[in-house]
């Protein structure tokens, strides 16, 4: 009994299906009753710093010894025998699973705590290389070449940060905590315009093109919505064709507004397009950084989806790449003229 209490088990009889669900690492002790043994096990060994193999190797020796001690203490094995070490090494096997699934459940959070801590710590020295460089360009006596160093300075000090904004969105996403959005009365007109040539300065060169109609009007989070079109765009100009264009389109519907982001280039391979919006996913083209991992669609994701909207992602080598978002114009389900549109 003292390996059974161990691995959270008892030798008894199981049904077939207790056995099947065992199989599949499922605890019979269901969600609401407290920690298993196993399961603290897994937490201990992952707070006092142990790797997953090594606490694995812990199971692979508790099994080995009491097999072992077992078979000098039976003897001539039976039926029952036999029955019972089936059951034993079930009981091993639960025990590892839930031990195993708790062990990374509490690396996986200390991983995203610590990821959050970092952001946010890394925001106040970042700042003041923002603002320096800022300084610098505003005073009159500079260089061009000096001038020059302290543009680069400044745009890459903002790409920093919104990496940092990405990466804090991110952890407190993965730590349970909602994306906060804040509504305010706004023109998506001005923030795409805005957002377009910000990332021209940024990427000279770049052959974006803005398109806009209808009434885009509505209630949604400047901020927010900016950090999707940004992270939409930079997902364009890294993934798509080489200097190809990046055509921007909006328009308003009845009681929403539709933002569409196209490039041209190698399409999304299918095998990429379940998971595209997954955190640290990314997707290979011919023309992209195959070591890019990037956080910026599962932002937009979780931005848009705050908002109550969709997005989604049509690409083929025919058309291009198409990134479409929905956004309702607020929080209200019902359109401005009273009528509820079905899509």
């Amino acid at each position: 009994q003292m390996w059974a209490k161990h691995v959270g088990a008892t030798v008894t009889p199981q049904t077939k299906r207790e056995g099947s669900e065992k199989a599949l690492g499922r605890s019979d002790s269901g969600n609401e009753t407290p920690d298993t043994p196993a399961q603290e096990h897994g937490s201990g060994r992952a707070s006092s710093g142990f790797t997953v193999g090594e606490m694995v190797s812990e199971y692979r020796a508790l099994r080995a010894s009491v097999i072992r001690l077992w078979s000098e203490t039976a003897g001539e094995w039976k039926a029952p025998d036999l029955e019972d070490l089936v059951r034993f090494n079930e009981a091993i096997d639960q025990a590892l699973a839930e031990s195993t699934e708790r062990f990374m459940d509490e690396l996986d959070r200390t991983r995203d705590t610590f990821l959050g801590i970092l952001g946010h710590d890394l925001r106040s020295p970042l700042g003041a290389v923002l603002t320096s460089a800022q300084f610098l360009l505003e005073e009159t006596q500079l260089t061009p070449s000096a001038r020059k160093l302290a543009a680069t300075m400044l745009r890459s000090g903002r790409r920093m940060d919104e990496m940092i904004s990405d990466l804090l969105d991110f952890t407190r996403s993965r730590l349970g905590v909602a994306m906060p959005i804040v509504r305010q009365s706004l023109d998506l007109a001005g923030v795409l315009k805005s957002a377009v040539e910000e990332m021209k300065a940024a990427r000279p060169g770049s052959a974006l093109t803005l398109s806009t109609n209808g009434d885009l009007t509505g209630e949604w989070d400047e901020a927010r919505l900016r950090q999707v079109l940004s992270n939409l765009l930079s997902n364009a100009l890294n993934h798509g064709a080489e200097q190809g264009p990046i055509a921007v389109a909006a328009h308003g519907e009845n009681d929403h507004a539709v933002i569409s982001v196209h490039n041209d280039g190698p399409p999304i391979p299918p095998d990429k397009i379940a998971d595209i919006f997954e955190p640290l996913s990314r997707h290979a083209t011919a023309s992209s950084d195959t070591q890019h991992l990037g956080l910026g669609l599962y932002i937009a994701y979780q931005v848009v989806s705050g908002h109550g909207g969709t997005i989604a992602v049509d690409s083929s080598s025919d058309h291009g790449t198409t990134f479409t978002v929905h956004l309702p114009r607020s929080n209200d389900p019902a359109p401005r003229d009273g009528k509820l549109d079905v899509h």
